[in-house]
């Protein structure tokens, strides 16, 4: 954790009160924290700054800000449509993209997807927003991404993508593309949609829809990626430097 994520209402004037076991447990196995001591902290969707622990019981992390004056990184301008994956791999595809700085996520159901999945613990808000957590803290920023369910194609591409595609680029990645991926962009540049497929990739079909929505198709070589790796692995060579 490197970053102390905290919602608004844990500020209650230049005080910060932590009350949750899992942020209390490591501020106090892993930063081995003593009254007096700092840390960077975080209003979430807000400033970052540093404060200084008053105190600490097993129930309860009080602190005093220091200042809280410095911005969040700028985002990546990206909107990143991904097939549903497995729960294990969706837990770190979120944190992964959440740490990159993305900001907008739609989760898509296609053909490949296993059905079961819709209905994993780990697509409750909860989890999904701990997850969100977890990526920010990691990689100090303080704005919140956007998730949103698609659990059907057709309906998704007809109705929602249009509007999504307005002002922006798409691009969607699938082996045997003869586009490689494009050269990095700037974090000004016009943004991006990128859809990324599921453990085997997109059927004929669901291709032939995202491109007659306007998405170009593109390759990243011969390898055949895991997906949290794949998702990774385009935005690094997408946007430089993250």
């Amino acid at each position: 954790m490197n970053l102390l994520l905290l919602p608004a209402e844990s500020l209650d004037g230049q005080r910060l009160r932590v009350t949750d076991t899992r942020r209390l447990a490591h501020l106090r196995d892993v930063h081995r924290l003593v009254p007096g001591q700092s840390l960077t902290v975080g209003v979430e969707n807000g400033l970052m700054g540093r404060a200084r622990l008053v105190s600490l019981t097993p129930e309860l992390a009080d602190f005093e800000l220091e200042h809280l004056t410095q911005k969040a990184p700028p985002p990546l301008p990206i909107h990143v449509v991904l097939a549903l994956p497995r729960p294990r791999m969706l837990a770190r595809s979120l944190e992964n993209m959440a740490a990159l700085g993305v900001k907008h996520i739609t989760l898509l159901h296609t053909r490949r997807v296993e059905k079961s999945y819709w209905q994993s613990p780990e697509l409750d808000p909860l989890k999904i927003r701990h997850h969100m957590v977890l990526g920010l803290e990691q990689a100090r920023d303080t704005t919140m991404p956007k998730v949103h369910l698609a659990q059907r194609f057709k309906p998704f591409v007809e109705d929602e993508l249009p509007s999504l595609m307005t002002g922006r680029e798409g691009l969607v990645a699938h082996p045997g593309e003869m586009q490689s991926c494009p050269p990095p962009r700037a974090l000004d540049a016009p943004p991006l949609l990128l859809a990324i497929g599921p453990e085997g990739g997109f059927i004929e079909y669901e291709m032939d829809a995202l491109k007659a929505a306007g998405l170009k198709g593109i390759h990243m070589g011969e390898r055949i990626l895991r997906v949290e790796t794949a998702v990774v692995a385009l935005l690094s060579r997408l946007f430089k430097p993250i």
